[in-house]
Formats: structure tokens, sequence, C-alpha cells
């Protein structure tokens, strides 16, 4: 009886901490009734009584004073469950109780973490167990109520903790296990924490140098949040000893300078060149270990990205970006993430790319205002465990300075901390006082064993202060005196690092001020190589391969390689089966292809990304519906209708050996189109395409269009060849899908910085795709934008014949068959784009007399094909107006840019006119009949000549 006796006490050592605490709440509710608990537990109830643990004298310390047994009464059950919960509560809560804010900021008024609220004595706690409410504690620590004091220090320091939230049961655990054990605490020898005191001092000095040089210029300090620096040191050196050959890093302007200087090692020369206005490029070390682009234009200095190389012996083990950013604050956030996978894709193979998350990693520098407030960030967050776009978990961290430009947290967020926006994707949270260097680099060290570990995101909340103004230029004391009347007198972390060394003997002040001494002597040196001649004014000079336009490219295909083709994408793996209908379809779209060598849009798709494949060029399309296409037209992922296994047959062609990824995104478009573009600018030799579910929904991306898309060479040197697919063209379904909002992207159009087009036959997407992937590592490449047919996808009149594939190229215009024949006779010469010429086409065949009218499609918008066009005008001797056409209100489409081309190229000599949709605020109407209406108004004006 002993024997089994004892047995039953050994299974119940499986519980601890919460578990037994349920388990127990369990056994008081089968004592009052044995049906109220499941049966599986009461049967366990009955065959072993009650938890035996408490009466295991093996679970304490042979130094304890609890020495005898408990017996198991009701009230001392409650005692055991009390305290079970009270360390649970420690865990969830002690952040609430912790030093975290440098200022002495502190929101929680009531002490949550007191014995009595559990209705607990230090006797009672005594009596239990310690390794009950935390299996992890120390040695040293015999008791529940040491086990308790030794949890409230731990989770209440000047490092807090919030893991409550992380469902995951493996990664609670060891996140406990992390900050119980004290496995995050490394012990730091006497180097290593004079190395930090040194970097602190160079960081301090740095901007200090600044701050009196550069007397109120704009530099968007990093003081108060110092400890930024090492901490980085820390993320980088840890990445790099796993074997992270890719580092990229994204932040807003905050701090960037000394991120520059002091983790990129951008040259203070260069830097100070830039504050007098006059950058020096020569400064640039020859050696090449930072790389920094410039475009025409330029950008501020704090916007500004670079690279450095990571060598050792000459041998570079690593790769550090930081990424070009805008004041558009988290914007970058999706792009480092494209950067991040794109390290990592192996797109050297047929399928999908291998992914390797070890050989790049991201980390994110947040704003504490920008964190909660910019809904690009939860949109990124949320693609952290996508397949198409996870990277293996970011490091994220909120440079929390407690403050937005002049607006303090409580009017900035609704949400306690400015990381519990991280919560919801279940992202551990560390909240560390900026001002204590070693619980910050404890707070690093958990997050990247924990990166390593579950491949997941960390964020970690870096609480410390902005030492002066929004930037150097304003008074902060007009809009937060009290807050900055604290900042002013408080010490700076350099300073009170060094005291607590002197403190514990590893240095003297002297030492200290001997640092410092230093860092001003480097920095005096570095200023004084700086030309002191004043800023020369320069031309901006558009590099020629840029101005000049594309090159001429062969586009064509050999038709044996399209008839093989044709042949492979309706060749389906052994026992799959396609969904009936569906096979019928790609049946009978290859049939007509082998009978009638016609290619309808679909099929014209699949061949140029088919054969672009073959060129050896990697591929990758994303959008929402991007695997199947919004209009169905694409099914290039097929469903086994059987087992629901996908298969796609750009995965199985012949004679390839370049990587197809598809991917359907989360209903995003700015984080997504961010992460395309960083894709894309991280690996230029794949072909990225995003693909909008309809053109109107890329407003939602606007800024990624604006500071990154058609802006990023001219202020950075950044190349970039991504494929935007934007569906457009008015079907009479009303204001919503109708646009694509063709003018925003002629509005951008400038110094070729992309091509924007609007085409109308299967073989003008075709060569227009191929085109794209023959210049993406060359220096003419540039975006391309695509209005895409909706309606226009299954029209005949788009249909081409396969020698338009194999014989022709890209036309950026196309004149109407059959019209302007008769020179003399023609008077009004039409230019229209996309949908409504095709409309145009379908009008004419009701028209008896033609003689009077050409029409010409300009298929390519941007840059303007004025040569072409020029060359038809001077066909027509008596040609009286030129009419752009276009079923886009007056205001909108492409009237507003085209008319002040077509004017520089007729001058006075010729009416340009418009037809088509007044100004309008909205871009269609709600109702079809009138939509109908409207259109027919504008095709019969069109093509009705009145003498």
């Amino acid at each position: 009886m002993e024997e089994t006796s004892s047995n039953l006490k050994i299974a119940w050592r499986d519980f601890h901490g919460p578990n037994l605490g349920y388990v127990m709440d369990l056994y008081e509710q089968y004592l009052e009734d044995p049906n109220s608990v499941d049966e599986e537990l009461r049967n366990m109830f009955d065959a072993w009584g009650a938890p035996e643990a408490l009466t295991e004298q093996s679970y304490v310390n042979s130094s304890s004073t609890v020495s005898r047994n408990l017996s198991y009464t009701f009230e001392k059950l409650q005692k055991v469950a009390a305290a079970v919960r009270f360390a649970e509560d420690i865990r969830t809560f002690g952040h609430l109780d912790a030093s975290i804010y440098p200022m002495g900021i502190k929101h929680n008024e009531e002490d949550v973490l007191n014995e009595s609220r559990y209705g607990l004595t230090k006797e009672d706690l005594i009596e239990i167990p310690a390794k009950l409410l935390s299996p992890y504690t120390p040695d040293h620590v015999h008791n529940g109520y040491e086990a308790i004091q030794y949890l409230k220090d731990v989770y209440s320091k000047s490092i807090a903790f919030e893991f409550q939230h992380v469902h995951n049961f493996e990664e609670h655990e060891w996140l406990n296990e992390m900050v119980e054990s004290g496995k995050i605490f490394k012990t730091l020898s006497k180097e290593k924490r004079i190395s930090l005191l040194k970097r602190l001092t160079e960081v301090e000095g740095f901007e200090s140098f600044l701050h009196k040089t550069f007397v109120g210029q704009k530099r968007f300090s990093i003081e108060g949040v110092d400890m930024l620096v090492p901490m980085l040191d820390e993320l980088i050196s840890e990445a790099v000893k796993s074997g992270t050959t890719n580092i990229n890093i994204g932040m807003a302007h905050r701090g960037r300078l000394s991120v520059l200087a002091h983790v990129l090692g951008k040259p203070f020369e260069l830097i100070f060149s830039e504050f007098q206005h006059a950058p020096n490029k020569e400064l640039v070390p020859s050696e090449g270990s930072i790389g920094i682009n410039y475009g025409w234009t330029g950008d501020v200095k704090y916007h500004l990205g670079a690279d450095r190389k990571i060598k050792d012996h000459n041998v570079v083990r690593a790769r550090l970006t930081l990424a070009n950013n805008p004041s558009h604050l988290e914007f970058v956030d999706p792009i480092v993430e494209g950067y991040t996978r794109a390290a990592q894709d192996n797109r050297n193979v047929r399928g999908y790319p291998e992914q390797d998350i070890h050989k790049s990693m991201a980390v994110l520098i947040h704003g504490d205002a920008a964190f909660p407030g910019e809904g690009v960030v939860a949109e990124t967050l949320n693609l952290s465990q996508l397949n198409g776009y996870k990277t293996g978990g970011t490091i994220h961290i909120i440079a929390n300075n407690m403050i937005g430009f002049t607006t303090e947290s409580h009017d900035s967020r609704s949400t306690k901390y400015a990381s519990d926006l991280a919560k919801g994707f279940e992202i551990p949270i560390v909240h560390v006082n900026a001002d204590d260097p070693e619980a910050c680099l404890a707070a690093v060290y958990i997050a990247i064993l924990y990166r390593h570990k579950f491949h997941k995101d960390f964020l970690i909340d870096l609480i410390g202060y902005r030492r002066y103004g929004h930037n150097e230029m304003d008074e902060p004391m007009a809009t937060n005196p009290l807050l900055y009347e604290k900042i002013k007198k408080h010490e700076t972390i350099c300073k009170l690092y060094a005291k607590q060394l002197e403190s514990d003997g590893i240095i003297s002040l002297e030492d200290a001020r001997k640092f410092e001494q230093e860092v001003q002597d480097r920095l005096k040196k570095a200023y004084d190589k700086v030309p002191k001649n004043e800023h020369q004014e320069e031309e901006i000079h558009i590099p020629e391969t840029v101005s000049h336009g594309l090159p001429k490219i062969d586009t064509t295909v050999p038709v044996d390689v399209l008839d093989k083709i044709n042949k492979e994408l309706i060749t389906f793996p052994e026992g799959f089966t396609v969904f009936n209908k569906l096979q019928k379809i790609l049946e009978r779209r290859a049939k007509v292809y082998e009978e009638e060598r016609k290619v309808d849009w679909s099929l014209a798709e699949a061949f140029a990304f088919a054969t672009i494949l073959r060129d050896g060029t990697p591929l990758r399309i994303t959008g929402q519906d991007s695997e199947r296409g919004t209009f169905a037209h694409r099914h290039l992922v097929l469903h086994d209708v059987k087992t629901g296994k996908t298969f796609s047959p750009l995965h199985r062609l012949s004679d390839v050996q370049a990587s197809f990824a598809i991917h359907n995104s989360p209903l995003s478009e700015v984080s997504v189109l961010g992460f395309e573009y960083g894709y894309n600018v991280f690996s230029p030799e794949t072909l990225v395409i995003w693909e909008a579910q309809f053109g109107d929904f890329a407003n939602v991306a606007q800024v990624i269009f604006d500071q990154f898309i058609s802006a990023g060479r001219a202020k950075w040197g950044q190349k970039s060849g991504l494929v935007m697919l934007l569906p457009h063209g008015y079907e009479g379904q009303g204001p919503e899908h109708s646009s694509g909002r063709l003018e925003r992207y002629l509005t951008l159009a400038a110094e070729n910085n992309w091509t924007v087009a609007n085409v109308t036959t299967a073989a003008q997407y075709f060569h227009l795709l191929r085109r794209q992937a023959a210049i993406l590592t060359k220096e003419e490449v540039r975006p391309l934008i695509i209005m895409t047919p909706k309606s226009l996808l299954r029209n005949p009149n788009t249909v081409s014949d396969v020698t338009e594939l194999t014989e022709g190229q890209f036309q950026p215009v196309i004149e109407q068959p059959g019209l302007g024949q008769n020179k003399e006779k023609v008077k009004r010469l039409i230019l229209c784009t996309g949908k409504i010429s095709i409309e145009l086409a379908n009008g004419l065949q009701k028209l008896d007399q033609k003689d009077f009218l050409h029409i010409v499609r300009v298929e390519e918008i941007y840059p303007f094909p004025e040569e072409e066009i020029k060359e038809i005008i001077e066909r027509y001797p008596n040609l009286q107006e030129i009419v752009w056409v276009q079923e886009e209100p007056k205001n909108m489409g492409s009237w507003i840019f085209t008319y002040p081309q077509l004017k520089s190229i007729v001058g006075d000599k010729l009416a340009v006119k418009y037809i088509g949709r007044p100004r309008r605020s909205s871009p269609a109407e709600g109702d079809p009949t009138i939509h109908k209406k409207e259109q027919s108004r504008i095709i019969t004006e069109a093509l009705t000549w009145n003498e």
C-alpha cells in the first residue's frame, strides 16, 4: 500500500505552477460534486486522491524549515492555489511595478503584487515548496516565500517582460525559463563593460560635437536612447556569429546619423560635409567598405541609407544594410522585410525558391508614437508568419522617447504601452530602461535566442527620453515644460554608467574623461579634413542611360518554344485531378492556339512568364488573388478537387532553372507593395510583379508609389524594375473598381522614372513583360505600371496571332487597321488608350463614311511616344484637329498629361480637343444605364464629323 501511495505522489510531480493550481481548483469541484468534472479527471482523482505535491519532502531543500507533511484540508488547498495564482500574476503584472522609466514616470498607483491581496501570509508561503511556484528558481531559493520575492525581483527590475499573450506552450515555457533561471543575464567581463562605456562615449561625443559645431541644424539626435547603438552592435555580432550573411535595418530619422556613423561606418568627414551643404563623395573610403548611394536630386542626410561589408581578414562575412527612408517613418518596414526575404531565397531552382531563414535577418527600429499610430506597422506584422512573406523572425526595437513631436503618450495612443499592438500577433515583449546598459544587452540576448529557436518576431521596448525637441531647432519647454524640466536635470547614460563602473572599481572617473577627450580629438581631426570652401551650386544632371530611354531589345520567341510550352501548360501530374470545368477551359485555350494559332490574354501572359523563366530570370508575382487572377483568367495554381493539393504548370517546365514564386497576398496593399519593392531592390535580377485586385486599391499604397517607386532612384540612386498590374476600365460597375487612377502615375512621371502603359492586345502585353525582364540588370532599368484589362481579358479584339509573338515587338502606338489610307481626306486624328480603343474599333463597324478619320492607340503613355505621333500627324496634309478620346472624366485619365505633350508637337497649327466625360469628383457613374448612355455618347461624338 505504501508503495502505491508513493507512486501516486510521484505522479503528481508532473504538475506544477499554474497547471497544479488549475488541477487543485478542479479537485475542489470534484469534492463538492464528482460529476462536475470531466470523466478522465474524475477517474484520476478516484485513483490518485488529492494532489500530493505538498507532502513530498524532496520538493524542498533539506535545510528548509519545512519538515512536516501538510494535511490536504480545503483551506490548505486554497492557500496553495492562491500562491500559484500569485506567482502567475507576478509574471503577468510584474511589468507594472518595474523601474523601466528613466524619468521616473509610473502609470500604476496600486500595488498589485502584495501577498495580502491573495489572502496569504509570509508563514503560508514558507510552507510551500519553491519549485511548486517556479521550477526554474536557483538553488538558493528554498521555499514559497523566497520564490515569490525572487519572482518579484526578476519581473520588476529595470527590465520587464510581457509573455502572457504568447499562447504556444513551448515558447511560453522557454521564455519563462530564460527569465526565471537568470539565463538572459550574461556575466559581462571587465573588458566588455569598459568597451560598452567607450561605445556610449562615442555616441554621446558624436552628438555633442554636432550640437556645438552645427548650431541650430537638424540632426534628430539619438540622445536619450543612446543604447540603441550598442544594442545594434550586439545584435549584429550575434547574428554574424551564427552564420547570418545579411542584416537589414529599417528606421526613421531619429538617431539615424549615429547609426550611420557608428554601426554602418559612414565616415565622420562625409557626415560633416553634408552639414556644411557640401557633400564630398571623395571622402568615402577608397576600399569601399561602405557603399553610399546618390541620386541626381539627392535627399536630406537623415533619410539616407548605406551598405557596409563586415569583413574578417579581408573575407566578407556579412552585408549590413540600412534602408533609405523618407519621413514617412514606418513605411520602410515592409521594404526591409522584402530585402530580407530576397536575401533568404535561392532563386536558381525550378519551382518555388528555396528559403534559408538563417541567411538574413531584419531589424526594425520604430518610434513610440509611430508604432501604434501608423497602420503599416500592423500590416507588416501580419506578414510575419505568411508563407510568401515570412522572414524567420524580425527583431523590433521601439526607440521610445515617450513623446511624438510635441504630443505626449496619453494623447497619441489608447494603449498602456507603445508596444501593445504586438500582443495581437503573439510577439514577446521586453520593456527595458534605456539608462541600464546591461539590462539592454540582456534584452538583446533573449531576442536573438528566441529568433534563432522559434523563427518568430521579438520586440524590445527601449524606454528612454528625447533630450532636445523634435528637431534641434524646436524649444520643447513651450509644449512639454514638466517633462523637459526633468530631462534638463537628468544625467546622460554615459555619465551614469561611468559612475557605476567607478563604483565597481573597474575604472576611475579620470579614465572616463580620457575616453571622452579621445573621442572629441578624433571628431575634431575628421572635421578638419572637410573642405571649408562654400558649396558651389551645380546643375542637376540625369544619367545618360536614364535620359536616353530604353535600348532596342529583341523580345521575340521561336514558335517551336511556344508550341512546347503550350503542351506543358496542360500536362498535369499523374493522379492530379483538375476541376473539370477549368480543365476544359485550359484545354480549349491550348487547342485554339494549336489549330488557329491564336493567343488570348491569359495565354500570352503564361507564355511571357514561361519564356522569361526559360531565359534564366526568376519571377515572383503576388496580389490578393494572383494565383487564379481576380477575373479568373490566370489559373497558374491548380487545385486537386480530391486532395486539395496544389500544382503550378510553370514549376515543371523543361529547360528551366529559375524559380517561379506566386502567392495570394493578405488583404493589404501598402505592406505587400512595399515588400515587393524591397524584394526587387535587393534582388534586381528577379522580375517582381505586384497585382492589385482592382486598380483603385493602389490608392492605399500611395506612399510607396510617391516616396519610393517613383522617386527612389532620383533621391538615392536606388534602382528598381518592379512591375505593377493595375486593373482599369469602365464597365458600368460604379465608381469603385472602374479607375486604376492612371492620372496619378502620369502626374508623378518625369525623368524617365518609370513606364506607364495601357495596352490592348495579348502580343503587346507579352512583349512588354519580356522587355521589362530583359532590362532588369541594365542601367536603363525602371519600374513598369500597366493598366491591365478586365472585360477585355476575353474580348476577341485583344487576341493576337502567334506571329505577333514570334516576329513582332512592343509598339508604343498602334494604328487602327483600315483607316487613314486616303491621306488627303483625313481631317480628324483620334488618339486614345486602353479599353475605349476597342470600343471605338467596334463602333467603326457601323460607320459608313470613315475617310475623314484615323485612330491611333497610345499603348505607352509615358514616356510619351512623341516622335511616333509626330510622324503620323505629318502624314496627313489636310488634318484639322487632334482629338483625345477617353472614358475617364476630363480631370482624370490621360488628358491632363497628354494635352501639353500634343500642344508641344502641333503648336497653333492644329486644334487639340477632348471628348470624354466632363470633370467629375467621382471616377464613374453608379448607375449602369447612365454609364452605357455616357459611353455611347463618347463613341458617337468621336466617330461623327460635322462639317
